[in-house]
């Protein structure tokens, strides 16, 4: 562990228990590229008691996550096992910091996929079941185009909590670039979009994961574990407590209420 990842990993979790924006890093603290900002992902999961994760998410897996953000592919963070919850979940607005929901498809593996190059069918092969499910996303920075690429990844790429729904284990007989999704705040439709979405195929978007250096930092990815695979939709930022609903029929549907 180096010295700039201890230090950048208390700061962002020192804005996030405050409740503050960071406007900025110092710039001796800002990871110079991608392998520097995961080192300060496994910072953080170590301070959060999340090794092994609970599961990753995927971001920018859809085009218009990555012109969003302003990248130019997918980057992924760990999920704690603190902040994965089923469908029905009641949580306090007041505990996120300028939240925002996102229409998801998640994969719950039933086999280790260990870290190194991977493809759709092999990443398929290892998923026991595939639900619909809310991320839930913090707006910690004020410019996310000034905070950079590299510090998104440091700080989870905006993760704050995940919500899944039934899993479906009979998933393989459904078409996952055909389907759609529909995100509904407050019983008003916000987006909707297919799986296609995501890398041109969900489990592309999986397979994506496998083999990046993120999943090699954190030992690979394991059974058991979930991956929200990215949102078919952009962004709904919430302005106040709501009710969320993502619908992916037939996958069924998951319900959250921010009070």
């Amino acid at each position: 562990m180096s010295a700039e990842a201890d230090s950048l990993a208390e700061l962002l979790l020192a804005a996030r228990q405050a409740h503050q924006k960071l406007d900025t890093l110092p710039e001796n603290l800002r990871p110079a590229d991608e392998a520097a900002a995961i080192a300060v992902q496994r910072v953080l999961a170590e301070r959060l008691d999340a090794l092994p994760p609970a599961g990753f998410k995927i971001g920018a897996t859809a085009k218009h996550m990555q012109a969003y953000l302003d990248v130019d592919g997918p980057i992924a963070g760990f999920i704690a096992k603190p902040g994965l919850h089923a469908s029905g979940i009641r949580l306090r607005f007041a505990d996120f910091q300028s939240p925002g929901v996102e229409c998801e498809l998640v994969a719950r593996l039933g086999a280790d996929l260990p870290a190194g190059p991977c493809d759709a069918a092999r990443a398929a092969a290892a998923v026991e079941a595939v639900s619909a499910g809310i991320e839930i996303v913090e707006n910690r920075y004020p410019d996310i185009s000034e905070f950079g690429t590299n510090a998104l990844i440091a700080d989870q790429v905006c993760h704050a909590a995940a919500v899944t729904g039934a899993a479906q284990t009979e998933w393989r007989a459904l078409d996952l670039k055909g389907i759609e999704g529909t995100l509904l705040v407050n019983q008003g439709e916000r987006g909707h979009g297919k799986g296609a979405e995501l890398l041109g195929d969900p489990m592309a978007a999986l397979a994506w994961l496998a083999s990046s250096p993120l999943a090699a930092a954190f030992g690979g990815l394991k059974a058991g574990q979930v991956v929200m695979l990215g949102s078919v939709t952009p962004t709904v930022w919430l302005l106040g407590p709501a009710k969320v609903e993502v619908l992916f029929p037939p996958l069924g549907t998951v319900f959250l209420t921010l009070e």
